[in-house]
């Protein structure tokens, strides 16, 4: 029968993202929903084997606030606190909201990551920013290529009249060449666009297994590549040369990035890391599960100056670099309905790439 203070009131629970627990006044757990075991790393019931200032930073605050609307002072307490979660993660700040449960010696405290507003607000704008230069793009690249068609046919005429003056052809040739150079940029910018998506069933870890192989072949000394997978995570649909080529693109730039350490003979990682996530929102759109798959380096980082824009196309912090790779990668991404993020710091650069599980 399902009532006040049921499991199967709970369940509802679980389709939210915010971290929800139901509790006794005295801290024990009754109920931890599938956000709150995502984010802890434990499962219900090793939360219902603790107590909830078991996890907490500040747990006077709590006591009183627990009290507090238990006897009715309050109808409801709102502070801002800090999750102590596994031993080698960071505390999570969080913003706190305590009121009444269903039952008359519950309480329902929910939980909301101090940073989740921020990332969904910065999702929204860089599926906003993509969007917008895919058509800036499209129509960029098309206005290019028929003037440079004219430019590198003119070019060779010119070279045609000029005989074997080989003085004056050096200057056609490096018209020539700077023309194949532009056209070979216009088709790198258009390549996403130009075929369609070869679906199949894909494998995440096939996918960082051929991306590392082509790394340490690229850099055989001085690169350590180390997994960190998650194997019970399930196949999905998607295009498997083109997630390579993302997962390539950020990787390969992590590794260039680190070319002078390596040289000096300082460590250079990359670490790939994937994980289940649970109830995502990805371009407004909920998904009960989500892989993802951290690519991470202890490079020099990404420029603060940088960091709001290298997803954008033509925007590169590394000298000679085409700044087309991490558009590119975002781009193919989106396309199977995910997002790339980055959190970048000296010594240590994450980005991770969410994709949705059926």
């Amino acid at each position: 029968m399902t009532g006040p203070g049921s499991p199967e009131t709970w369940a509802a629970f679980d389709l939210l993202t915010t971290l929800v627990l139901v509790v006794r006044p005295h801290g024990a757990v009754i109920f931890a929903n599938a956000a709150f075991e995502d984010q802890m790393r434990l499962s219900r019931r090793s939360a219902q084997r603790q107590s909830l200032f078991d996890w907490v930073a500040d747990a006077p605050r709590w006591r009183e606030s627990l009290e507090a609307v238990h006897l009715n002072r309050v109808a409801a307490s709102r502070f801002e606190s800090q999750l102590l979660r596994a031993p080698h993660d960071e505390p999570m700040p969080v913003l706190v909201l305590v009121s009444a449960g269903a039952g008359p010696d519950e309480l329902l405290v929910e939980m909301i990551e101090a940073t989740q507003q921020t990332r969904q607000e910065r999702e929204e704008r860089s599926l906003s920013q993509v969007l917008a230069s895919k058509d800036l793009i499209r129509n960029l690249a098309h206005e290019i290529k028929n003037p440079l068609g004219g430019l590198r046919g003119a070019a060779q005429l010119l070279a045609l009249e000029l005989g074997g003056d080989r003085g004056l052809t050096e200057y056609t040739d490096v018209i020539v060449h700077e023309a194949d150079r532009l056209q070979l940029l216009v088709d790198r910018l258009l390549a996403p666009h130009r075929h369609a998506p070869e679906v199949s069933d894909v494998n995440i870890h096939e996918i960082c297994e051929r991306v590392r192989a082509l790394l340490l072949v690229e850099h055989p000394k001085g690169l350590a590549v180390r997994r960190d997978y998650d194997i019970s995570l399930p196949d999905f649909r998607g295009d498997r040369e083109q997630l390579i080529q993302a997962a390539l693109n950020i990787a390969q730039n992590a590794a260039q990035v680190m070319e002078p350490q390596m040289a000096r003979g300082e460590p250079a990682e990359i670490v790939f890391r994937t994980r289940v996530a649970r109830q995502v929102t990805l371009g407004k759109q909920r998904w009960k599960l989500a892989l993802e798959l951290h690519i991470e380096d202890n490079g020099p980082g990404v420029p603060a100056e940088l960091r709001d824009r290298i997803f954008l196309p033509l925007v590169s912090g590394r000298e000679g670099g085409t700044g087309l790779g991490l558009h590119l990668a975002q781009t193919i991404v989106q396309a199977h309905q995910g997002l790339i993020d980055c959190e970048s710091a000296v010594g240590r650069t994450s980005f991770r790439i969410t994709l949705p599980l059926p």
